[in-house]
């Protein structure tokens, strides 16, 4: 049985339910259009660009300059972002309170995110602030799943990879994690983590 010290989540799909949708099915009326344009315009790789650093500015200015037609839309992305947010996936936030209480393992995050709705999110959910650190991507100019930013967690929170389990909904980077020697767990929903940490003897 692996001793592991430090527990690091993910926060988009696995502490907080977030998706695009959520507010592009308001926006359009047919829910097959808000697909379209979610795979379409505002994808998720073009979010990843924010994500990894890239204003909002420029992020919003670059796709009207492509898709002028959608510009009301395109716009609203970020206008109304807290629309996108459905709130904690609660069973992930009952286990990382338990932890939080416990006292036993060092608590930190390591997210995608925008530097610019960083700030909105540490209001909006107060779990956030059980981590000893959070590695946001767009402050750091890094995002998963380039292996630099796991390096740069490691180092920035003197953190052992092989002592450490990183937990993430997202199969490519819980790919580079283990590539960079972390223990992980791929989050698929809140019963489930719970198991996976408890063989770990973490819960």
């Amino acid at each position: 049985m692996k001793n592991i010290e430090t527990v690091v989540f993910d926060l988009g799909g696995v502490l907080i339910d977030w998706n695009p949708l959520y507010l592009y099915n308001k926006i359009f009326e047919n829910p097959k259009k808000a697909r379209s344009f979610i795979d379409e315009i505002c994808t998720l790789d073009w979010n990843e660009q924010q994500d990894g650093g890239r204003t909002i500015k420029e992020g919003t200015d670059w796709l009207i300059t492509k898709h002028p037609e959608y510009s009301e839309e395109i716009k609203a992305y970020y206008d109304r972002w807290e629309e996108m947010l459905s709130g904690p996936i609660w069973g992930s936030v009952e286990i990382l309170n338990q932890l939080y209480h416990n006292k036993i393992h060092r608590l930190y995050a390591l997210t995608n995110w925008s530097a610019e709705t960083w700030p909105t999110a540490l209001k909006l959910f107060d779990f956030l602030h059980h981590f000893e650190g959070v590695l946001v991507s767009g402050q750091e100019g890094l995002k998963k799943p380039d292996h630099q930013i796991y390096y740069l967690l490691f180092e920035k929170f003197d953190i052992i990879p092989d002592k450490a389990v990183f937990i993430d909904d997202n199969l490519r980077n819980i790919k580079a994690a283990e590539e960079v020697g972390l223990n992980t767990i791929h989050f698929k929903d809140p019963i489930d983590l719970k198991e996976k940490l408890s063989v770990l003897q973490i819960i």
